[in-house]
């Protein structure tokens, strides 16, 4: 059967044919490039190298982080990292503060950096219970790198700390003590102020404010047995103890007659008051003033506060830390025994000198 077209015609058709053919393989190209750019945006591969620090701001979005890390070249571009954000359903969970990553790194090696705490380039300052105001700001400072002239000057002008209305504008005893994260540009004042929330948090906790009324106490004062507690008692046991000892002499109209309040007037840290030591001229020497003292001795943790609020039953209304080694206090209601006491712990003192 025949075509029906001349050879010049066909050979024509075929290389009409051929060219078309040829540009539609050229547009599969290009659309594939376009698909390929669209679905599987610019990305590098393996981990990086290098180091390039990067800032998380609050209240940033993945796009937002993602940008920052794209102008640093750590990744290719902003789509591959929001598209590996999403893929590891971590979006929501981006933390702000300074991190470490490295250049060049693949999107979901970055996402996985990130969420690294190794990565996260911050101090952390630990705060013991019992410290007082002074040595908690050198510790702060010692800490944290933060010049402990700012610590200073911070304590000294608390407004804006956030302190309870009863603390009366007076820091010690509401830093509370536990471990604290410092980032690199955090100011003294952002250390203070999380240490005055974080002891606002456990106040709530142990019900401070509700339950001083219910030991005959404003909740200034409840916090100032707890000082006492935690600057007195040995083990956290203790402290329940001490506080009832303090009650009791409180009811009886007795002097507190607490060896802690007149070593916070001297500045001191010592188990050996002299009679000379008592006398010392202080509203906070409670040999020489009935009550307590105006406000805390020291900075507890929760355990003394609940010590305060909760104290133990018991007709005690002496205590004596006759084995300062190995922390061991022993309360009495007789006087005569408190006094045998006494000569156990100067016996515990001359041995250890």
């Amino acid at each position: 059967m025949g075509t029906g077209l001349d050879r010049s015609t066909l050979m024509w058709s075929l290389s009409v044919g051929g060219a078309f053919l040829a540009l539609l393989a050229g547009c599969g190209v290009a659309f594939g490039g376009w698909v390929k750019s669209t679905l599987a945006p610019d990305d590098f591969e393996g981990r990086g190298e290098g180091v390039v620090m990067v800032r998380i701001n609050a209240g940033q979005s993945a796009r937002d982080v993602a940008a920052s890390l794209e102008a640093a070249g750590v990744v290719a571009s902003d789509d591959a990292f929001v598209k590996a954000v999403e893929g590891s359903a971590k979006a929501a969970a981006l933390r702000p503060g300074l991190y470490r990553m490295r250049k060049q790194m693949k999107a979901s090696a970055a996402v996985g950096l990130l969420f690294d705490p190794v990565a996260r380039v911050q101090r952390y300052v630990t705060v013991p219970e019992g410290l007082r105001l002074d040595e908690t700001l050198a510790i702060l400072a010692k800490g944290s790198g933060i010049p402990h002239a700012e610590f200073k000057e911070a304590a000294a002008d608390p407004a804006g700390l956030g302190l309870p209305s009863y603390a009366g504008g007076k820091l010690e005893g509401f830093l509370f003590p536990a471990t604290y994260p410092v980032e690199p540009g955090t100011t003294a004042r952002t250390v203070l102020s999380a240490m005055v929330r974080r002891f606002r948090q456990a106040a709530a906790e142990v019900g401070l404010e509700r339950r001083a009324g219910a030991v005959g106490l404003t909740p200034l004062q409840a916090v100032t047995v707890g000082s006492i507690a935690q600057a007195e008692g040995g083990v956290p046991a203790d402290y329940p103890k001490i506080a009832r000892v303090i009650y009791n002499r409180l009811r009886a109209g007795a002097r507190l007659q607490l060896d802690s309040t007149v070593l916070y007037v001297q500045k001191r840290h010592d188990l050996r008051v002299s009679e000379r030591d008592t006398r010392v001229r202080s509203p906070y020497n409670t040999y020489a003033n009935r009550g307590l003292p105006p406000g805390p001795i020291s900075n507890p943790g929760e355990d003394a506060l609940k010590g305060a609020l909760n104290p133990a039953q018991g007709d005690w209304r002496f205590f004596v830390t006759t084995d300062p080694k190995n922390r061991i206090t022993k309360f009495t209601a007789s006087e005569a025994e408190f006094l045998r006491f006494r000569a156990q712990l100067n016996r515990a003192l001359r041995l250890s000198d």
